[in-house]
């Protein structure tokens, strides 16, 4: 099993990595935790699986691209 795991804008700088791969998750939540060694989630993280919005409960499959972003601002 390989899911792609990355990491944008202020949470690659916090995180320290843009993106890295992992050999197993559950889930998106777990995929985090195990991405970022259960590093604290910010509040009101955004997460994609293949490109689809979903949610740290969310599934996730061999193969799959799991995305973590702030949420966005501006105007």
């Amino acid at each position: 099993m390989s899911i792609q795991v990355k990491f944008f804008a202020s949470l690659r700088e916090t995180i320290g990595v843009a993106d890295t791969t992992i050999s197993h998750a559950d889930s998106a939540g777990q995929a985090w935790d195990i991405a970022t060694n259960k590093a604290e989630r910010p509040v009101n993280v955004l997460v994609a699986i293949n490109l689809e919005y979903a949610h740290f409960t969310s599934a996730v499959q061999d193969g799959d691209e799991v995305a973590f972003f702030p949420p966005v601002t501006g105007g």
